[in-house]
């Protein structure tokens, strides 16, 4: 089960739910400050009780030293020989330890399109904490202000997004890709439907634009559309084929007919 969407709590509550994310305690805490104690002491309590509970015999603080470690690479391509070594751990090791928290549900790996194009193409998966508001309290954000201004704000919002579209538009996991280039064309999201591919860029900017990436990712993968979702407050085209989607407008998407 998933947790709040923005469909269910609103799109007005956009910073809350992106902040303290969709865990109903969290969201619905009094503060700030009340929600982020109940974060923490949810991750204190999914590692020093419910992983054992799982037959799983990795030590809590190793695995929480990973797991803080996946926040600062929330977004990015899974990149094993440096976690592993900032871990003194085996590549076989770490993944193993990736493979525990994505089958617990808290990390998702998001594989590679991997058309057969004549080009160097991404092929480890891209990792995301699947829940903000736990990728918030392992990166010690406590508030929007502090969100805003992290090195991770931009990485944050993609997440955030993804998983609402991921979760709004009942998009199951195998449908659903990245797509990049050794030569830094990239698609944060790609889904594949009916035999149509749509691509999915995640921008934390209120004045969205066509980004070369986009251009290119539309013509080498033959998308049907590209949407820029954003947390402005207007949604409108960008070119033919390309539109800017705004996260209040995620809650009455349509795919095109």
């Amino acid at each position: 089960m998933s947790g709040f969407t923005c469909e269910e709590v609103g799109v007005e509550t956009r910073n809350r739910l992106w902040l303290r994310g969709g865990f109903p305690e969290s969201y619905l805490s009094a503060s700030d400050e009340a929600s982020l104690r109940w974060r923490e002491a949810f991750v204190q309590a999914f590692l020093h009780q419910d992983i054992p509970s799982f037959g799983v015999g990795v030590s809590a603080e190793r695995l929480r030293r990973f797991w803080t470690m996946l926040a600062h690479y929330h977004a990015q391509t899974w990149n094993a020989s440096a976690i592993a070594s900032s871990l003194d751990v085996s590549h076989t090791t770490a993944r193993s330890y990736l493979d525990i928290l994505s089958g617990a549900y808290v990390i998702r790996q998001l594989p590679p399109w991997l058309p057969n194009l004549k080009k160097r193409m991404v092929k480890a998966p891209k990792v995301y904490l699947r829940d903000a508001g736990l990728l918030h309290a392992l990166l010690q954000i406590e508030s929007m202000a502090q969100l805003q201004s992290h090195p991770k704000f931009g990485a944050s919002w993609e997440g955030f997004a993804l998983e609402q579209i991921m979760i709004l538009l009942e998009i199951p996991d195998h449908q659903a890709f990245f797509w990049a280039t050794h030569g830094g064309a990239e698609m944060d999201l790609v889904i594949s439907r009916k035999g149509q591919l749509y691509g999915f860029e995640f921008k934390a900017t209120e004045k969205p634009s066509v980004t070369h990436s986009m251009t290119i990712a539309a013509s080498d993968l033959g998308l049907e559309k590209v949407y820029l979702v954003h947390p402005g407050e207007v949604s409108f085209p960008l070119r033919e084929g390309m539109e800017a989607l705004a996260y209040k407008d995620l809650p009455r998407f349509q795919w095109p007919l």
